[in-house]
């Protein structure tokens, strides 16, 4: 057994730490979108692989029997080419994903289908915008120049393509503490996210609906059917291996 694994998020991490307890050989993989990912406690690689066709060229060339996709939720291309890839030779694949976050009382949330639809949901008047959607999909936000958009994001940012926007920069998970005194501190008005599930990112919706604000939230983009686990401990089974480590 050989696994590759394809990180990126904070389940990622904790499926390193399973893998390395559980003696199992394994490769992590980041793509390399941070300057300085986190440290893992498997041997690393960091960068694309060239498409599903590179893909399968590595897990061939590499020996890999089964692929675990920790990435983010919306990292579609990625899962899309991890699906094709394994497909074609015939590796095991499952994926490690978290639960989608379903709203509750008190939220004010509005659905939307992509980043686009999201920015054409911002309102005509001036507002400030907490913009919790990483620094991908900006662009969507320039054709409406008139907001003040706040942004969280782990590197600084070489430009941005938003007049009147300020980024900070720091690493989650972030407590609700944390958030309540961000968006305070900002005069936050409404707040676009991602539906990315989990808990380390759920703190800036539990803000939101503790100062009352309303939430643009972008639905999951479709990724083709494949298994799915929301636990690490899960994967292990799935791998064949017992799940009593206490991850």
């Amino acid at each position: 057994m050989r696994i590759l694994l394809l990180g990126g998020t904070t389940e990622a991490s904790r499926m390193a730490r399973a893998l390395a307890e559980a003696g199992l050989a394994a490769l992590f993989s980041y793509a390399g979108r941070t300057a300085a990912p986190v440290a893992q406690p498997l041997p690393m690689r960091v960068g694309g692989f060239g498409g599903a066709e590179g893909l399968a060229a590595f897990l061939r060339a590499e020996g890999i029997s089964h692929v675990i996709d920790a990435t983010h939720p919306f990292a579609a291309q990625m899962s899309r080419n991890a699906t094709l890839a394994c497909a074609e030779t015939r590796t095991a694949l499952i994926a490690l994903e978290r639960a989608p976050w379903r709203a509750g009382p008190g939220d004010q949330w509005r659905h939307v289908h992509d980043i686009t639809a999201a920015a054409r949901a911002l309102p005509e008047a001036q507002t400030r915008v907490f913009l919790a959607i990483g620094r991908q999909h900006l662009q969507a936000f320039a054709d409406h120049p008139q907001h003040h958009y706040l942004l969280r994001l782990v590197d600084p940012p070489q430009a941005l393509p938003l007049p009147q926007a300020q980024a900070v920069i720091a690493r989650g998970p972030f407590t609700l503490q944390d958030d309540l005194a961000l968006m305070r501190d900002h005069g936050t008005r409404i707040v676009v996210a991602k539906n990315a599930g989990g808990e380390g990112a759920r703190a800036k919706l539990d803000a939101a609906r503790a100062l009352g604000l309303p939430v643009i939230l972008i639905d999951r983009p479709e990724i083709p059917d494949r298994p799915r686990a929301e636990t690490p401990a899960a994967v292990l089974r799935w791998l064949g291996h017992p799940a009593n480590l206490g991850v």
